[in-house]
């Protein structure tokens, strides 16, 4: 699903990228579609060293940033690895779907490109956009599912991984790379991932195995159930009715997604329940409770895919 985003290049070790921790990973195949830790660590970050952001600069400490993504490597066993993918913070990039119309005047690509930069909120020059075509709307609509990165943010990142002799080969945002665990061919029907952050949550509706819906989502800790609730009533409104494809289960990763308050949510939105998936429902191997999915999911979810 994800190999439309950058360059087709799998390594089978990942960087996790957060305001608070950078974390490294590998993982080994352990059956069709289950992945168990070869090598992982998570470092936290001091308040001073990132401060993600889609627009201003993300690098507030360059040795400190740089000792903990090397920190983090080390205690992998991963320090002589030099291809590696990384999942960014979400903050630091923004997706969207867009929208065109069929047989419209003017050139597609000139559309697409000012698409872009109205959702975006800058111009195309200063972007980094990676897009691909996915199912098209009821009214043959055709869209794309994007993801944008600013130049001058994208670059502090890469020009330090070039630094520290690292390959980035696929660069995309924390819940981008999240919805790896929901692609797979056992992922029947509808999923929705669920990832919180600092500011609110991201949320991304997988129909057929790709994005068809996304939302961002700003609020605080205390708002999160409400508008969790206003999610799934969109979703009935807009898909109730499709009961063959019907929403069955949640993938919810962060802090201040309780399951029970979903399972309550869902039961009053949808008239029904949701199977909140556990890390061992998506495929995802560890016993190590100072290795927590919720922080590994999406480096951890890049890392698979050099194993496919």
């Amino acid at each position: 699903m994800l190999s439309f985003l950058t360059e087709p290049s799998y390594p089978k070790a990942a960087l996790g990228i957060e305001r608070s921790s950078v974390s490294a990973v590998e993982v080994s195949r352990n059956g069709r579609r289950s992945f168990a830790i070869r090598g992982a660590a998570i470092v936290p970050l001091a308040g001073s060293v990132l401060e993600p952001s889609f627009t201003e600069r993300n690098i507030l400490d360059t040795a400190g940033f740089r000792a903990a993504i090397t920190e983090a490597m080390t205690g992998a066993g991963l320090l002589g690895t030099k291809r590696w993918s990384v999942s960014l913070p979400p903050q630091a990039a923004r997706s969207a779907i867009l929208t065109v119309e069929n047989g419209g005047k003017g050139n597609s690509e000139e559309i697409l490109e000012w698409k872009a930069e109205q959702m975006f909120g800058l111009p195309a020059r200063e972007l980094r956009v990676n897009r691909r075509k996915i199912a098209a709307e009821g009214d043959g609509r055709s869209r794309y599912f994007a993801t944008a990165i600013r130049l001058s943010v994208i670059d502090e990142y890469e020009s330090m991984f070039e630094e520290m002799g690292i390959h980035a080969g696929l660069i995309l945002p924390k819940p981008v790379a999240e919805t790896e665990w929901l692609s797979g061919p056992q992922m029947y029907g509808d999923s929705l991932l669920i990832s919180s952050q600092d500011d609110g949550f991201t949320a991304i509706l997988l129909r057929g195995g790709e994005p068809s819906v996304l939302r961002s989502v700003t609020c605080s800790p205390e708002e999160i159930d409400d508008e969790v609730y206003r999610l799934l009533l969109f979703y009935n409104d807009r898909f109730g009715a499709e009961g063959d494809s019907a929403l069955s289960r949640v993938l919810a990763l962060g802090s201040g997604l309780e399951h029970s308050h979903l399972q309550a949510a869902a039961k009053e939105a949808l008239g029904r329940s949701l199977e909140v998936l556990s890390p061992g429902d998506v495929g995802f191997q560890s016993v190590d409770r100072a290795l927590p999915f919720d922080v590994l999911a999406a480096p951890a979810g890049l890392a698979s895919l050099g194993h496919n």
